[in-house]
């Protein structure tokens, strides 16, 4: 038992002890990526990095050159307004049309410093919105950041894991909590970060319906925007166009990040897309607060995410536009390149279900869960948090499904940093898994 082990309890432990990591079972992405480098870098032994969402392609030379250009302007020795410069908000209203077929005017697009930035402000204006209401319902599993930001604001979150409600059985499930009605707001990523399960038409009108029935704000992050590669979603201006909750409520923020789809992660830009009527919609309680009428659109602009980010780096909002407005235009086929992720999860999930792995998160409402940026993976008779920490000592890290909101064991894998050289690698690691853990 346990004889193949590349790296010893003994050693993952002590240095889990110099990175004052408490639980090595609840660990977080941040505590498993430090932990995996460090035990890298003492032994010279390669992990295979499953932890950390980063993208694996490079950057979109369109993007680059852009923000040259803007920097060679000069850009740099001025303030960007907070409400963004005119070229992105015109291309992100424009992508939106194109592959979302949704109207969202250039004024309610709100350039924000990543996603991250996105769902904090997004946060602390739909929490203060409305006294009544000043909690966020989680479909779960979801981003842990995310749980993290209301803490940091001290507003109190609701969730409930997806996997036995799907279809139809997700109305009662969600009216349960709008009913309470303190429910400010319901956020989702679809695809669905870590376990990229996609919420279907059916379930987005569900929401949609259910929303609006009971004045709740949705958030919708669209990270891995047009990646169910079950089906090309990259011609723009015609069908199939991405599914969105925007086609069935009056009040939701899409959040569109550059990091993936372009894989422009390092320069952490997104755009806030806030529909028209939620724009502008005056709550009591934002003007109690902050003063004015409490406009929201004008509020979560000046006084909420201009106190986040003093603005977004100019050239980078000159980059993003030049990006979406090659993606619209048809001059830039991001959807084909970044497909590059299914490939690798297909190789991925092939090795582990080889060698005694199920996939956790294996269907949609209709159909098979597709291959992408995430996967989730278990293993008969091995809770989440011990599976994270048993691959560990065989050189592959994860995050453990307990810390993302599921009740279902596994662990969530990450296809970006998966290097050709490295599938041998994984392959041997994980016959010898399975050698050392005998299924019954």
């Amino acid at each position: 038992m346990n004889n193949n082990r590349i790296f010893s309890e003994e050693l993952v432990n002590e240095v889990a002890d110099e990175l004052l990591i408490a639980d090595l079972q609840r660990a977080t992405i941040g505590e498993v990526l430090l932990l995996s480098s460090e035990l890298e870098r003492r032994t010279g032994i390669p992990f295979i990095r499953m932890d950390q969402g980063s993208p694996g392609l490079p950057s979109c030379v369109i993007g680059r050159e852009a923000e040259k250009v803007a920097l060679d302007r000069d850009v740099a020795s001025q303030y960007p307004a907070a409400a963004g410069v005119p070229e992105l908000k015109k291309e992100a209203s424009r992508f939106v049309k194109a592959f979302i077929d949704i109207d969202i005017p250039a004024e309610c697009c709100i350039p924000t410093v990543g996603s991250v930035a996105a769902s904090y402000g997004s946060f602390i204006a739909v929490t203060q919105a409305d006294p009544k209401k000043n909690k966020v319902l989680f479909i779960d599993p979801g981003f842990p950041i995310q749980r993290s930001q209301l803490k940091i604001i001290g507003a109190d979150y609701l969730q409930f894991d997806i996997y036995s409600y799907r279809g139809e059985a997700l109305r009662a499930k969600i009216e349960s909590f709008f009913e309470r009605g303190d429910v400010a707001a319901i956020i989702y990523s679809n695809p669905n970060n870590p376990a990229w399960i996609c919420l279907e038409e059916s379930e987005l009108k569900i929401i949609g319906e259910l929303a609006d029935k009971y004045g709740v704000i949705v958030l919708e992050d669209l990270a891995y925007f047009c990646m169910d590669f079950r089906q090309y979603l990259g011609k723009p201006f015609a069908p199939p166009y991405v599914p969105t909750v925007g086609r069935y409520c009056k009040n939701y923020i899409i959040m569109l990040s550059s990091s993936k789809i372009f894989s422009y992660a390092g320069q952490r830009m997104a755009v806030a897309c806030i529909s028209p009527n939620l724009w502008n919609t005056c709550f009591d309680g934002l003007a109690t607060r902050y003063g004015g009428k409490g406009h929201f659109g004008s509020t979560f602009t000046a006084s909420i995410m201009y106190m986040i980010t003093s603005g977004v780096t100019h050239s980078t909002q000159y980059g993003y536009a030049a990006m979406l407005k090659a993606a619209t235009d048809g001059e830039l086929d991001f959807v084909t390149e970044t497909e590059e992720y299914a490939r690798r999860a297909a190789r991925m999930k092939k090795i582990f279900t080889d060698n005694g792995f199920t996939i956790v998160y294996d269907r949609d409402v209709t159909r098979e869960v597709g291959d992408g940026f995430f996967f989730t993976i278990g293993y008969p008779g091995i809770k989440s948090g011990e599976l994270l920490k048993e691959l560990l000592y065989y050189g592959v890290s994860s995050i453990s499904l307990s810390t993302t909101g599921s009740e279902e064991e596994g662990v969530r894998a990450c296809t970006s940093r998966m290097r050709e050289e490295l599938y041998p690698i994984l392959e041997e690691r994980m016959r010898n898994f399975k050698k050392d853990h005998p299924i019954v």
